[in-house]
């Protein structure tokens, strides 16, 4: 909606926005963006060496140094039974990350970015499904049980 308004360096980063961003540092126009995209790379990275911990096995963090809170979140949500349950205390942590970040000029354009990034987390929560939550959790838990390197059911 907002289109109209945004020059041609703020739409393109707009199609950019990502609640997944790449595993390697890419840079930005906006600040919010490269520190979102840093915040969530961070907590992917805290998870996966929570998870590897877990299962007592190595995990390259590339000397990594995080946060003490960070990694209290990914601890915690590696050790809950229910996926969904850990998904949902990720997303408060994300949303909560995400606060942090709000601009004060709600007429710039890292506010259309910190909108933008919102609106993906609220449309993510909402398209959670507990049966087939469950269904992908056990496929994905089943294929590594068995060396498989299968991916998530769509």
């Amino acid at each position: 909606l907002c289109q109209r308004f945004l020059d041609k360096k703020a739409q393109h980063e707009i199609s950019k926005l990502t609640l997944t961003p790449p595993r390697e540092y890419e840079k930005s126009s906006s600040d919010l963006i490269e520190a979102w995209n840093k915040g969530e790379r961070e907590l992917r990275f805290a998870l996966a060496k929570a998870r590897a911990e877990k299962m007592k096995k190595s995990f390259d963090t590339e000397n990594k140094n995080f946060p003490v809170e960070l990694m209290k979140v990914a601890r915690t949500a590696v050790e809950m039974e229910s996926p969904l349950e850990a998904e949902k205390l990720l997303n408060r942590y994300r949303l909560e990350f995400l606060d942090t970040l709000r601009p004060l000029d709600n007429f710039s354009e890292d506010a259309v970015f910190y909108y933008g990034l919102k609106l993906k987390l609220v449309s993510r929560m909402r398209q959670f499904n507990a049966d087939i939550g469950e269904a992908a959790y056990k496929n994905i838990y089943n294929s590594i049980m068995n060396g498989e390197r299968l991916e998530a059911i769509q």
